[in-house]
């Protein structure tokens, strides 16, 4: 109970929030000096693919997952809004918890909210988990050793969290109809593709050049440490990144640089697209509770 209990105030320390901030924005700022050549442009025509992955691929799979009447442009911006605060918490928890809070306050029952988006979510990892399958195969299996000894760690706490701590992880929800599986997976895969390219921009703006197929096994064998979450460009699946990025040549700082980059770009559209989606959120809100 101690033990949880200290996991708990850490998970709600604003001192935990701001360090993971810092350390976000921090390591690209003292990486990128440290290599003789940068270049923005890349990863900035990298980041405009994955922008439509995240704020709109995503919300639309959502969208075609939840048994609600409720609009494209409504989806839109309460998943722009959850991403804001997912950046926002560690694990990236608040996401869920205000999607959910989103979907009661459009009154929708708790439990089909909840399974709204644990639907979602299990649609996302299945497309994951084909998208590893698929890039996995393109990275030789001695430079997949690295990414899996992160993963095997990932893998053994959270056999352990499970053994020990059950109620700390959500229950798997049902599958969905096949013609909605269908959708989200083929909305998955488009979200997936955007990823790789906002990586391989990221790579490329630390002034060195990698086979993109190789980038592509890289990110795929990366996605095998993602059980055990961690703050935004700090978690294991980072680290895993990191691994197999320098294991296919690249320098360590480049590695490293180019993976903080891609979790530091993550800021831009969910401040300008989440922000101003919760400010006028809270801004209607207020109104309606004044009348």
């Amino acid at each position: 109970m101690r033990l949880r209990a200290a996991l708990h105030r850490i998970a709600h320390s604003r001192t935990a929030l701001v360090l993971g901030i810092l350390i976000t924005v921090a390591v690209p700022v003292f990486t990128l000096p440290r290599l003789p050549s940068v270049a923005w442009w890349p990863a900035l025509i990298g980041l405009a693919p994955w922008v439509v992955g995240k704020y709109v691929l995503c919300p639309l799979r959502w969208r075609a997952l939840t048994a609600a009447d409720l609009g494209r442009w409504w989806h839109l911006r309460a998943y722009a809004e959850s991403e804001l605060l997912g950046l926002l918490t560690p694990g990236h928890v608040g996401a869920d918890v205000w999607r959910v809070k989103r979907l009661t306050g459009a009154g929708l029952e708790r439990g089909d909210a909840v399974v709204s988006v644990g639907l979602d979510r299990l649609v996302g990892a299945i497309g994951l988990a084909l998208f590893v399958g698929f890039a996995g195969s393109a990275l030789p299996v001695h430079l997949l050793l690295p990414a899996l000894g992160v993963a095997a760690a990932a893998a053994v706490c959270l056999v352990v969290v499970r053994l020990t701590r059950p109620t700390w992880l959500p229950r798997r929800p049902t599958l969905p109809a096949p013609r909605q599986l269908a959708h989200g997976l083929l909305l998955s895969a488009g979200y997936q593709a955007s990823i790789a390219a906002l990586l391989l921009g990221t790579v490329a703006a630390t002034g060195h050049e990698l086979d993109p197929l190789a980038v592509l096994g890289a990110f795929g064998a990366s996605q095998l440490a993602g059980a055990v979450p961690g703050p935004n460009g700090a978690s294991p699946r980072d680290a895993a990144l990191v691994a197999a990025l320098a294991a296919l040549g690249l320098p360590w700082v480049a590695a490293v640089a180019a993976v903080a980059l891609k979790a530091a770009l993550a800021w831009l559209p969910a401040l300008v697209l989440g922000g101003s989606s919760l400010f006028l959120t809270r801004r209607s809100h207020r109104a309606a509770v004044a009348i």
